[in-house]
């Protein structure tokens, strides 16, 4: 099975991933170098998942901050 690049997952997906990986970090059943890979990959998921949140904080406070008195912000979503 290919492994999807964080980036190009949803938040769930990378937060799921990202907690099977602890488990089975925890069990201890892992060689180093595999702890290695999966740390890796753990580290990429924590930094896709945080960015998503950043995105959707900014575009909650852009919805919240828009009333008819206030400028208009513009939303930049390097992803895309």
């Amino acid at each position: 099975m290919a492994t999807k690049k964080p980036e190009n997952m949803s938040f769930e997906e990378a937060v799921d991933e990202l907690e099977s990986i602890v488990q089975g970090m925890e069990r201890g059943e892992l060689t180093l170098e595999q702890s290695l890979k999966q740390f890796e990959r753990g580290i990429k998921l924590a930094n896709a998942s945080s960015h998503k949140l950043q995105q959707a904080e900014q575009k909650v406070a852009i919805l919240l901050g828009n009333d008819e008195q206030s400028p208009l912000s513009d939303f930049t979503d390097e992803l895309e």
